[in-house]
């Protein structure tokens, strides 16, 4: 391991990089490289790297004219992508809280990260019912309803793509594992408004789950309520299926959707 891989040069050299980007932070006009490394306490020359780096991904940007460095728009994606989280989870809440309450059963809100849908928010209202999930918590989008209803509006290609780069570990006897099957479940749930897990990533549990949108029509997240055999039995699919899409077309509605 060289000098440059050791723990703590990896350290030094975030640490260095953190202090460049809260400087520019705090001066929106910008500096060159010589004010940056008086500033920060750095050499010219690892200030000139860092920063082509940094630029490198977007975090930073370059004024040729001026010669002066500034915060890239990667950071506004970012932000704006945190801010949109806690927007949805605001908007989304009572009426979370009202789908829990209604069926007596958890209720999940999700968003995607590559093959994971991501919990970020969850409502359980029946201490009894034992669901292996928290906040943060990943789960395949092949084995989930949230997942499902998260790729549905992929283009055919891109979905396709997902299908075969994905890894397709079995949970349960019914989780799919194939990408075939992964695409006909997907293409069930942009058929129906909504998707299902039938005990697909956790024994005696399903789980049935629909899309929200924002104002452009696009799917930011997903919402699923979960229960047991004797809750979420192919019986009454229909009458949860309609409560899950309400809900989820309520909070798309909040959130600038004006699609039926």
């Amino acid at each position: 391991m060289s000098d440059q891989e050791k723990p703590g040069a990896v350290v030094q050299t975030l640490d260095r990089a953190l202090k460049i980007i809260e400087l520019l932070a705090l001066h929106s006009e910008g500096f060159g490289v010589t004010e940056i490394g008086v500033r920060v306490g750095l050499h010219k020359s690892t200030v000139h790297r860092l920063l082509s780096h940094l630029v490198s991904q977007g975090y930073i940007e370059k004024d040729e004219a001026r010669s002066v460095y500034t915060l890239g728009l990667k950071f506004i994606e970012l932000a704006s992508l945190r801010l949109n989280q806690v927007e949805l989870k605001t908007e989304a809440g009572p009426y979370l809280r009202k789908l829990a309450a209604t069926l007596d059963q958890p209720v999940h809100l999700a968003i995607l990260a590559g093959a994971e849908a991501v919990y970020i928010e969850k409502i359980e209202p029946r201490a009894h019912l034992r669901m292996y999930s928290q906040i943060g918590k990943r789960i395949p989008v092949s084995c989930s309803a949230l997942g499902k209803c998260l790729v549905a509006d992929f283009t055919s290609e891109s979905l396709q793509n997902l299908a075969r780069s994905m890894s397709y570990e079995r949970f349960t006897p019914t989780t799919r594992t194939t990408p075939e099957a992964f695409l006909a479940d997907v293409a069930l749930a942009r058929q129906r408004g909504w998707a299902l897990d039938d005990e697909e990533h956790e024994p005696g549990i399903r789980c049935i789950g629909a899309p929200i949108r924002d104002f452009t029509g696009k799917t930011v997240a997903a919402l699923s309520a979960s229960g047991d055999l004797s809750v979420i039995r192919p019986e009454p699919e229909a009458r949860i299926s309609d409560l899950v899409v309400e809900t989820a077309k309520s909070i798309s509605r909040r959130l600038g959707w004006l699609g039926k």
